[in-house]
């Protein structure tokens, strides 16, 4: 199933997942408890890029399509009340939406392009493509779903560049880089190098996701149905604990 498992760069399924996770722990630390540290939202930027390539191959190599979109969808639905308090301090928060909700919109998207493919095997079939990612660059701002169109756009950019060869992987980092700098850009950061103070797009910290995400060759790793729960279950349960601890600093 992997083609370098025993290269020492190799980085597996599991890992990559525990990686994403902890990354955007820390992400969510600075938001809720520790705004000062601002390298934790820095390399917090890092978490997104990684689960939104995770959606992609597990999209490619499930067993059971229907499946993984019920699963993605009720998670979604448990996921929007810690997600409204931590985000808008209220239980009915309706400005914004939860990042499954991001990657379930990805993948009726992704879902639709295929059939419009195999259904149109011509110069159609491109338009419709086209077509498929404009909607849903329009329908992610309109869903106010979480990182909006552009976070759609970059499930789309691990579909279409998903291959493991050179041309895939600088057609990746262009993508990120428009999508982060040119388009989410406007949080920018002071740093001193050598004593000269350079300007930093926040954003762009995410273009560091690719290092992780090419050294995956395939392998799984640890992967049973109790990782699998573990996995969807930390993004509704981390932000409900990060939401109580604030309440209780608060207090």
């Amino acid at each position: 199933m992997c083609q370098s498992q025993n290269s020492k760069l190799d980085i597996s399924s599991f890992g990559l997942h525990i990686l994403a996770m902890g990354l955007m722990l820390c992400d969510h630390l600075w938001a809720m408890l520790f705004p000062a540290a601002e390298w934790l939202t820095w390399v917090g930027r890092m978490a997104f890029p990684i689960f939104a390539f995770m959606i992609v191959e597990g999209y490619l190599h499930t067993h059971n399509l229907r499946g993984y979109l019920l699963r993605m969808l009720v998670w979604a639905l448990l996921a929007e009340i810690p997600f409204n308090l931590m985000y808008g301090s209220s239980v009915f928060y309706p400005y914004h939406q939860n990042v499954l909700w991001t990657f379930l919109l990805s993948l009726l998207l992704i879902l639709l392009i295929e059939k419009s493919k195999s259904r149109f095997r011509s110069v159609l079939g491109v338009l419709l493509s086209v077509g498929i990612i404009i909607l849903g660059y329009v329908l992610g701002y309109a869903a106010m779903v979480d990182y909006y169109g552009v976070g759609i756009l970059t499930v789309l950019t691990f579909y279409f560049f998903r291959n493991r060869n050179w041309k895939s992987r600088l057609c990746q980092l262009v993508c990120l880089y428009i999508l982060n700098v040119e388009l989410l850009g406007g949080y920018y950061d002071v740093v001193q190098v050598f004593g000269v103070e350079i300007e930093v797009v926040q954003q762009g910290f995410a273009l560091f996701a690719l290092i992780p995400i090419w050294l995956y060759q395939g392998r799984q790793g640890i992967h049973n149905k109790v990782f699998q729960y573990f996995c969807y279950a930390f993004y509704p349960v981390h932000m409900l604990l990060l939401f109580i601890a604030r309440w209780v600093i608060l207090r």
